[in-house]
């Protein structure tokens, strides 16, 4: 077999073969055998009808067009990687001889056109400079985590006052539709926060300025269910007013919400999560300007199946988080603010930079030669499991059954091969001092999501 490579682009090749008669031989075999099974002739058992009673029946073309057909995609594969191609998706077929030309003894040939990964020359990885902000914590931030505490453990206090924003109300609601009723319509002392604004359209105004035992009636355009859209007439009784009460901070409720005996104590700890939390977002943001230095430095063309096959992924996943609605979906688009051609034109931008950062990601892998062992892949298909309330064997069995393993790998790979390169760069804060990023390692390796944009498709070798 004789196969050439023609470059139709940077990231677009022609694979011309030519092939023996001989190659087809093992393909022809299996296509008479299979035949012979199908076709019934009298005085002949099923799969014993000679290979000459098969040209008469079904045709010498027929025969010949199964046995090329079977034989494709080996002689393909065998052309492909005699070039040492990574191609990109399954080739496009442009030019085969017809097989009524192909006789005994003669060659044939095809030609096939499929996107490769282009060449990525990538610079020094050791030492890139990356800034960060300063971890700071400011005291408005461990009060608001202290207020947020003091909030598990409020109370709510009846109070004789009119309705205010934020009180906690109890109410008796009845909407009526053309004078009639209508299921779900109606509530019996629902407890409602004034000012949410996550019930009935015009509720919060009808409320304020209301007292327990007042009622208030009001026109209100439904949101949801079978009237949704519609005008229904709307009456309210108040029930009750109460307001959220705080305990105050002080010892006695650092005893009851924590394990410390002070709120000097409390307040200390709470300080100190922070500034953890926020040496995680350090690194964090350490990693993703260090992917945005990566992906303004690193130039090279990009393969338009793999940016088209990650906007076809993103938009049936949003299609089908939707339920295929095409109300809902020019509802989400109405919500974003965007016409449906700044929604094609932003998701085509996102998965042209998820694609990039893959191929970076790849090129960096292979550079630095990062291998995933068998420990590693278990330890991160248990702690998925985990987040997915799955067992472990079943989780992996059906990461198995539905393909989708080499992607896993190859996403576990890159996150490695971020972490080596982020391991090796001089990380500093915006007062210049050094950023130990030991803390990032575990998060790394545990979220691969974030590299590849959400649970992103991937341009993984067919």
């Amino acid at each position: 077999m004789k196969s050439t490579v023609e470059n139709l682009s940077p990231t677009r090749i022609r694979l011309a073969v030519e092939v023996p008669f001989d190659d087809l031989k093992p393909n022809l075999d299996s296509a008479y055998k299979t035949l012979a099974q199908q076709v019934r002739v009298p005085g002949f058992r099923p799969g014993k009808v000679p290979a000459r009673v098969i040209d008469q029946r079904v045709g010498r073309g027929t025969v010949l067009q199964e046995a090329v057909n079977e034989a494709l995609p080996r002689l393909y594969g065998e052309a492909a990687r005699e070039h040492e191609l990574q191609p990109l998706g399954q080739p496009e077929i442009t030019e085969i001889t017809n097989v009524e030309e192909i006789v005994d003894g003669s060659d044939w040939h095809f030609t096939a056109e499929v996107d490769v990964r282009p060449e990525i020359t990538l610079p020094e990885l050791d030492g890139i400079a990356v800034a960060v902000d300063d971890v700071a914590v400011g005291d408005e931030e461990v009060q608001e985590q202290l207020d947020e505490l003091r909030e598990r453990f409020s109370t709510l206090v009846g109070i004789e006052r009119a309705v205010q924003n934020d009180d906690y109300v109890s109410i008796d609601l009845t909407s009526t539709v053309d004078g009639a009723e209508f299921e779900g319509g109606s509530a019996k002392g629902r407890s409602y926060v004034v000012g949410s604004d996550d019930f009935i359209a015009g509720l919060d105004d009808a409320l304020l300025g209301k007292s327990s035992g007042d009622t208030a009636e009001f026109v209100s355009t439904l949101r949801h269910g079978d009237h949704a859209g519609e005008q229904a007439q709307v009456v309210v009784t108040v029930k009750s007013v109460k307001v959220k009460e705080l305990p105050e901070a002080d010892d006695e409720f650092a005893q009851l919400a924590s394990e410390f005996d002070t709120i000097d104590e409390l307040t200390a700890d709470l300080r100190e999560r922070l500034g953890r939390v926020k040496a995680l977002e350090q690194g964090a943001q350490a990693r993703d300007r260090l992917l945005e230095h990566l992906i303004e430095t690193v130039e090279f063309p990009l393969p338009e199946s793999a940016v088209t096959s990650e906007v076809e992924y993103r938009e049936h996943d949003l299609v089908h988080s939707l339920g295929h609605d095409d109300a809902l979906f020019e509802r989400y688009l109405e919500a974003q603010g965007k016409t449906r051609e700044e929604f094609d034109a932003e998701m085509r931008e996102s998965a042209e930079k998820s694609v990039r950062v893959q191929f970076i990601l790849d090129a960096i892998a292979e550079k630095t030669q990062v291998q995933i062992g068998d420990s590693e892949l278990t330890e991160y298909l248990v702690r998925q499991a985990a987040q997915y309330q799955m067992p472990p064997q079943e989780f992996a069995n059906q990461i198995v059954q539905s393909g989708n393993l080499p992607m896993l790998v190859a996403d576990i790979r890159r996150n490695k091969a971020l972490a080596v390169v982020l391991e090796n760069a001089a990380v500093t804060d915006a007062s210049g001092n050094p950023v130990d990023l030991a803390a990032l390692d575990s998060e790394l390796a545990a979220d691969t999501s974030d590299v590849n944009d959400e649970d992103d498709d991937e341009a993984e070798d067919d």
